[in-house]
């Protein structure tokens, strides 16, 4: 674990370095207006000779909305594929409208539960529930869940005492949770919590979630549960859920969606997802290859755009990933040892910058990593990636 932690420092610190002693940017290239297919494609983006370690930027601006429409029915990922979609990024309710059925869970990021007192739940976010759309992901495909994600918001650490301590409490909420479902035509949900309290009250926060998950499983509902990673980012250290915790709850969780990415920060700028960490994180929960098929492997679809200096980073979505190609046409340079793409520019007055950003090589190692731990997927999210990354799927 030291010696994977020592060669990632060693690959950001060399980036780093790399970015503020280059005295010359790479010249532009011509000023000519970058294309984009308008079209579908006949062929998925294997055939098409585009999952490659030395993508051109005009070829991702030619490419990127040109999916394969003969195939967008066929899956190529054997396990689970989950896919979080949220109101403030539209794209991702057609994504999973037109790609449905590569997906097996969708969810939207609709819904809050807010404590108001003793054995008093109310539940926020329903004005985003769409029906309509629901009705629309159903037809695509027969198989898929709609699980949308809920915060326990506003929860202050007296609250979550309050209903540890009361099998009432924990009653209600979860017979609150399963009739909110049968009312919404919900299939489940996934539930974001555990980071709240750290490394606190893990004992009891199991025993809730553990009542919660019968609850639901009597009324045939899914429940799946966020997870930090098992190695905390940038350090050797164990995250806030190991092995221990997996263990006991691993009859309980029907998936774990594992936030395998946010690896860099603006003070320490770098990667994304480096595909050691993701191996790590998902071998020190899961050894023995006991329960792998629960985990689900998190993919971002974001990048971050930092600045080579370390003071300034933030994520940077499809569509601007796209025009910041065409306005600096950069040469994209592949780090093998992460297995993810970056590229440098300089914005006018702010200094160097490097973005790293999915590329379709970048998610497709990834799906093959997913594909030999034997775990599913869990992309984050919908409305923020490229069309043709879809065709991998």
């Amino acid at each position: 674990m030291r010696l994977l932690c020592a060669s990632l420092s060693l690959a950001m610190m060399c980036w780093v370095a790399e970015s503020t002693l280059s005295k010359t940017d790479a010249k532009k290239g011509a000023t000519k207006k970058l294309e984009e297919k308008k079209l579908h494609s006949d062929k998925n983006v294997q055939d098409r000779g585009l999952v490659v370690v030395d993508p051109k930027a005009k070829d991702i601006i030619l490419e990127h909305k040109s999916y394969c429409s003969k195939k967008v029915k066929e899956r190529h990922f054997s396990g689970d594929v989950l896919g979080y979609i949220t109101p403030w990024n539209n794209h991702g309710y057609d994504i999973a409208k037109i790609f449905g059925n590569k997906f097996t869970l969708i969810s939207p990021v609709w819904l809050q539960v807010k404590r108001r007192g003793k054995e008093k739940f109310q539940f926020t976010g329903l004005h985003d529930a769409d029906q309509g759309w629901m009705k629309d992901v159903r037809k695509t495909s027969k198989n898929i869940k709609i699980v949308p994600r809920i915060l326990f918001d506003g929860w202050t650490y007296q609250d979550f005492e309050s209903v540890f301590g009361s099998e009432d409490e924990i009653e209600e909420l979860s017979e609150s949770m399963v009739l909110l479902a049968k009312n919404e035509n919900f299939d489940g949900f996934v539930v974001e919590v555990w980071s709240q309290l750290g490394n606190q009250k893990q004992t009891e926060l199991i025993h809730l979630l553990t009542h919660l998950s019968e609850a639901l499983h009597e009324a045939q509902l899914k429940l799946i549960l966020v997870i930090p990673p098992a190695v905390a980012a940038g350090t050797n250290q164990p995250g806030m859920f190991t092995k221990k915790e997996f263990d006991q709850l691993a009859t309980a969780i029907d998936s774990f969606s594992l936030m395998t990415y946010d690896y860099s920060a603006p003070h320490r700028p770098g990667p994304n997802s480096p595909l050691p960490w993701v191996r790590a994180c998902v071998e020190l929960l899961d050894p023995d290859s006991k329960w792998r098929k629960k985990i689900l492997l998190g993919l971002n679809f974001y990048g971050m755009d930092y600045s080579a200096l370390g003071t300034s980073g933030e994520p940077i979505l499809g569509s601007r990933y796209i025009e910041t190609l065409k306005e600096h046409k950069p040469k994209i340079v592949w780090d093998d040892q992460i297995a993810e793409h970056y590229f440098e520019y300089k914005k006018n007055k702010g200094g160097k910058h490097a973005v790293f950003y999915p590329t379709l090589k970048s998610i497709q190692l990834r799906l093959e990593l997913a594909e030999e731990l034997g775990t599913g997927i869990s992309i984050w999210e919908l409305g923020q990636g490229l069309d043709y990354f879809y065709d991998l799927l």
